[in-house]
């Protein structure tokens, strides 16, 4: 199974994640579809839930936020919090297009944390978020179960069509930077699945559905026992940043504000380099 890229009608002029043929294309997106959707159903429950509560107090601040910030962005959270005023902080962590298009659809939502340049300039040039500012940066490295027992150690290793192999969906930013690792590297990957987020990618090889699959450096490290990262030649190039803004239709701008002001400050710079981010 060819994956596929994303240019064109002309499959010689795709990459080579959208060379993923149509049939798997549309299973892998319906997966995701249903996992974006089931998100986004929770999160609105979970609104509806703190705005149904007796307490006539101050609606909390609700972050978007990109699923590989999953593990460390609650725990800066918790030091923000602390330092102004015990303020709520409820999270919803996703792909960053499709946080993106939530936002555009009006969900609720004060902060957005972007793994993707491009989808929060698509943003801020509708108004939808104000000025964002880079907070972080990542790099992806393969993912395999313990010992890697399928000895996967280059990428040259994700056309071996004996293997089960992962990737996110180009339309993702993990996806989108692992199409570019691929094809700067002249690989045509045998992938059998695209998944919707980074997450989704680790849950696989963590449970050992996959031999490999491409991830975020700090996922590696997040799962740290559960899977191994191997390091990609050329990963630098391929490198992913993190914009952070506030939603100007939120409700709470002001601590939003504050919110994104702190991501840069040296508390929270420490959590994300020990998470395995790079400094903005």
């Amino acid at each position: 199974m060819n994956p596929g890229g994303r240019g064109g009608d002309d499959p010689a002029r795709r990459g080579p994640l959208a060379r993923l043929t149509a049939r798997r294309v549309r299973e892998a997106r319906a997966t995701g579809g249903r996992v974006r959707e089931l998100t986004a159903v929770l999160a609105a429950l979970l609104l509806l839930t703190v705005s149904a509560g007796c307490s006539p107090g101050p609606q909390p601040l609700v972050v978007h936020a990109a699923a590989s910030l999953t593990d460390v962005l609650p725990r800066i959270g918790s030091r923000f919090s602390a330092e102004h005023g015990g303020v709520e902080l409820v999270y919803d962590f996703g792909g960053s297009s499709s946080l993106a298009e939530r936002i555009r659809q009006g969900s609720p939502g004060d902060v957005f944390v972007s793994a993707s340049e491009p989808v929060m300039e698509s943003l801020a040039g509708t108004g939808l978020v104000e000025q964002p500012v880079v907070v972080a940066g990542n790099v992806l490295q393969i993912a395999t179960p313990p010992r890697n027992p399928a000895a996967v150690d280059t990428l040259d290793d994700f056309t071996r069509a004996e293997l089960r192999l992962v990737a996110c969906d180009p339309s993702v930013p993990c996806g989108a930077a692992a199409e570019q690792l691929f094809t700067t590297a002249g690989v045509e990957p045998r992938l059998d699945s695209l998944e919707g987020d980074v997450r989704a990618v680790l849950t696989k090889v963590a449970a050992d559905e996959a031999d490999a699959g491409l991830v975020y450096r700090t996922d590696v490290l997040a799962a740290a026992g559960r899977v191994e990262g191997v390091d990609v030649p050329g990963a630098e190039a391929a490198s992913t940043r993190y914009p952070a803004a506030v939603v100007t239709t939120g409700e709470r701008t002001e601590e939003a504000r504050e919110l994104v002001a702190y991501l840069l400050t040296p508390p929270a710079q420490q959590l994300l380099a020990g998470a395995g981010f790079r400094a903005p």
